[in-house]
């Protein structure tokens, strides 16, 4: 092989090693092709409100955004899978309870509540690190605390964290019996959509959250949840409803409580109650009749 070939080669199989790292979340650098416009590499405007939820989220994803996965290859059609490889940390035997509020509390105290790695930490009034039974077998994921969430320190209180315990409630649970947490644990600026570098930063906290409670089933609230959780950019509609993994964890997505909010239709809501009763049967609940809502 000539030189040539061989620096090429080198060079090719340096960049995949890149990109597998950060599909993988073990990467801080933001991926873009050399031959990729500005206009390109910035997120969908629909994406800068969707702290607290959005209806933007479905808005139609254009040429420049479609559906590619972070090796920049078009996406399947439905359905979709899309598999995080499991951790070994996963793989262990489930924590004693006592241990896990240990951990938990310890990672708020210690780390999480006066953490001052990115730019989010500037304005926030309080971190929102997470709340619920550390035994919890459904874990609710959003994006990001709105104003109520920095102002409360806990994770959905407003109107959307409302709507989020009817949901809860219409399941035949409680808010105590699940957990729920964010991507980000401050407030950002204007509710817009955090940057990928504060999300890179913030996410190894929510990662141990999700190691020391082990839920059997994950939901992402929103197509910003779901798009970091799965590591993919696409459209929440293409993938609502239909089971992914994260690391081993079987994971729902589904549209976020401010967007059924904002389109509070039939159709919207059957959609999510649908998506609700599927994670009860993976789990062998009872799926209660739906009550209106």
């Amino acid at each position: 092989m000539r030189a040539m070939d061989r620096e090429q080669t080198i060079r090719a199989r340096a960049r995949l090693a890149l990109r597998a790292e950060q599909a993988f979340g073990l990467g801080s650098i933001p991926l873009r092709r050399a031959d990729e416009a500005d206009a390109q590499d910035a997120p969908p405007a629909a994406l800068h409100s969707i702290g607290t939820g959005s209806d933007s989220e479905e808005q139609p994803v254009s040429a420049s955004t479609a559906p590619v996965d972070l090796f920049g290859r078009p996406l399947v059609a439905q359905p979709m899978q899309i598999q995080i490889p499991a951790l070994d940390a996963f793989t262990a035997a489930t924590l004693p309870r006592d241990e896990k509020v240990r951990q938990l509390n310890e990672l708020d105290a210690n780390q999480v509540s006066g953490c001052t790695k990115c730019r989010l930490c500037e304005q926030r009034t309080h971190t929102v690190f997470g709340e619920g039974d550390p035994d919890a077998k459904i874990m609710f994921i959003g994006e990001g605390p709105g104003e109520n969430e920095d102002l409360q320190g806990r994770p959905f209180v407003g109107r959307a964290g409302q709507k989020l315990d009817e949901m809860i409630v219409a399941m035949g649970l409680r808010r105590e019996q699940v957990y729920i947490a964010n991507i980000v644990k401050c407030r950002p600026p204007g509710n817009r959509e955090p940057a990928p570098d504060e999300v890179a930063t913030c996410t190894p906290y929510l990662e141990r959250q999700i190691e020391t409670i082990r839920p059997k089933v994950i939901v992402t609230l929103g197509r910003p949840a779901a798009m970091h959780m799965l590591q993919i950019k696409v459209s929440i509609s293409r993938i609502r409803g239909q089971w992914q993994q994260w690391r081993g964890i079987k994971l729902m997505p589904t549209f976020h409580p401010a967007y059924i909010l904002r389109n509070y239709t039939p159709e919207t809501r059957a959609a999510v109650w649908e998506d609700l009763k599927k994670v009860l049967a993976e789990l062998g609940l009872p799926v209660p009749s739906r009550k209106k809502s």
